[in-house]
């Protein structure tokens, strides 16, 4: 059973940091993509960044310059660096990767539950 687990959301004045953790565990051979999306509310879910077994990334454009991803694949674990936060970054911060289970298995892609980040004085 494969998870995704997110953690390092929380409560941040305009202009501060965060940085998200999302582990994935289980029967996991490879992860060739993983991604942070985010929903706020009311609207509909959207790609923050991602980024390939690689090492390429890329940014929404709201994002640019201010959020970097990164990935530790001995922890199979995706990193979201935010800094100025501003309150529009507030929202449900999910993880998305697509995990290989063996050499033989299709790729599928999991979801966490979310991590909430509040930007508010």
């Amino acid at each position: 059973q494969v998870q995704l687990v997110e953690s390092g959301g929380g409560l941040v004045q305009p202009g501060g940091s965060l940085r998200l953790s999302c582990a994935a565990s289980g029967s996991i051979f490879s992860l060739p993509y993983m991604a942070w999306y985010r929903q706020a509310p009311g609207k509909q879910r959207e790609l923050v960044a991602h980024i390939t077994s690689s090492g390429s990334t890329n940014y929404a454009d709201s994002v640019k310059g201010r959020f970097t991803i990164s990935r530790e694949d001995a922890k199979s674990t995706v990193y979201l660096q935010m800094n100025s936060l501003k309150p529009e970054d507030t929202a449900d911060y999910y993880c998305n990767a697509l995990i290989m289970t063996s050499l033989v298995s299709s790729a599928k892609y999991y979801w966490g539950k979310g991590t909430l980040v509040t930007v508010s004085s």
